[in-house]
């Protein structure tokens, strides 16, 4: 057996937790691979709303095993409330979901590091979530970070101490005094509330698991265009987000990756900071924000709106090794005279259609325009009730990306997919 990926090609917000819940069924295992709350991946079904932050979108699934892998950096305070408010809802966290000793702690410090570092960087902030994602990745590279494993060591709380201090040097060094043993308190009670659950060495379950004939469909977080190495650097993430992350985020062999789902939107959406060659600061723009109720579901901004970005597209089709695309929000585009695609660039006047070393405000997209549809989406079931616009539109796509069009997502919630 090999392991499917499912991951965002654009700045995140693809619908990636939709989809996961979605195709769920066809497998055994879902395992997130990389980043950490800084991700909100929202599912709607029987009438609720739910934004998973850390769990894995398959934990609704009946008895489907739902990893974190090593990659993934967690804050307890925030997986012990969303294993509390997931149970209440009727997902059975306690024995469908399993931990990998390897993955990281998020401590209280490194929150007020986060905030800190974006204070400091005046008008050239990134965006951060300020949730601790970044400096917790840092103490990865650097060796000194605690592993969610070492909370049954008896040394603890001396190496918490430890990191602690030294997180305390830095933040003098910024001038920032602000504390947080409130938090603290908490995190340390979400310690050992999650000391109840299953810990694992990731690596050897997967690779086991596929050895043993179970499937498996690795979440990715994010998006591909906010990739530590191939993304809008330095408006990115800390993680990788591609394919590649899958191989160091859960312990598999590159040969072993097996159909790679890539998630786009009909149209493009970017959170915080960075550059967005086709966004969109007229009524349009505020159109797509307004119908497809585009707010982040971890921070609440609203997302900057454009164009679908071609450019960006293929760039990361190449990057993933995408061998299958599905297209979400198509129904937010209803009621458009005309769908505009970004198909190059022009960069201090030169033509390309390759994403330049910087992305920035000199780059002018170069659209071809397409006919629009007034069709109401949402109640479509079926391949055959969709606007002939919209078949043009997604054949128009798949023509320029070289990838077959699996799955067309309709509206929100999990039944408002159609499988083409």
């Amino acid at each position: 057996m090999k392991i499917d990926v499912l991951l965002g090609l654009q700045w995140g917000d693809e619908g990636k937790g939709k989809i996961v819940d979605v195709l769920t069924p066809k497998y055994d295992i879902i395992a997130r691979f990389q980043g950490g709350p800084n991700a909100g991946h929202t599912l709607e079904f029987n009438n609720i709303k739910h934004v998973l932050h850390t769990i894995p979108s398959g934990i609704f699934r009946g008895d489907k095993i739902n990893v974190i892998g090593n990659g993934v950096v967690i804050d307890p305070v925030i997986l012990k409330k969303e294993i509390e408010e997931a149970t209440k809802i009727g997902a059975d966290v306690q024995n469908n979901i399993v931990i990998s000793k390897k993955a990281q702690l998020i401590m209280p410090t490194h929150r007020l590091l986060d905030k800190a570092y974006e204070e400091n960087k005046g008008d050239n902030k990134i965006g951060s979530t300020l949730k601790g994602i970044g400096p917790a990745y840092t103490d990865k590279t650097a060796r000194m970070a605690l592993r969610i494993g070492d909370i049954f060591r008896n040394d603890f709380k001396d190496k918490y101490m430890s990191i602690k201090s030294h997180h305390e040097k830095i933040l003098a060094g910024y001038n920032f005094s602000e504390t947080n043993a409130d938090y603290e308190k908490l995190w340390f009670e979400a310690v050992d509330y999650l000391k109840n659950f299953k810990f694992i060495d990731s690596e050897i379950f997967v690779n086991e698991s596929l050895g043993a004939g179970k499937s498996i469909l690795a979440e990715g977080a994010q998006g591909s265009m906010l990739d530590i190495d191939f993304g809008s650097y330095p408006f990115v993430t800390s993680s990788n987000t591609t394919t590649s992350g899958v191989c160091t985020g859960l312990g598999v062999a590159p040969h072993k990756i097996g159909e790679v789902f890539g998630i786009v939107k009909a149209y493009c959406t970017r959170v915080g900071s960075g550059p967005f060659p086709t966004e969109l600061f007229d009524k349009t723009g505020q159109d797509l924000r307004n119908k497809g109720h585009e707010y982040g579901a971890t921070t609440g901004r609203p997302r900057r709106c454009g164009w679908l970005d071609m450019v960006a597209l293929k760039y990361a089709i190449m990057l993933n090794g995408v061998t299958k695309l599905i297209i979400t929000k198509a129904d937010v585009l209803s009621g458009f005279d005309t769908i505009k695609v970004a198909v190059g660039y022009k960069v201090n006047g030169e033509y390309t259609e390759h994403i330049p070393y910087e992305l920035n405000e000199t780059i002018e997209p170069v659209y071809e325009e397409l006919p629009g549809w007034k069709q109401d989406l949402t109640g479509c079931n079926k391949s055959s009730e969709l606007p002939v616009e919209l078949l043009n539109y997604m054949k128009y796509l798949s023509n320029k990306t070289g990838i077959k069009i699996k799955y067309l997502s309709v509206g929100p919630d999990r039944t408002q997919t159609i499988e083409l």
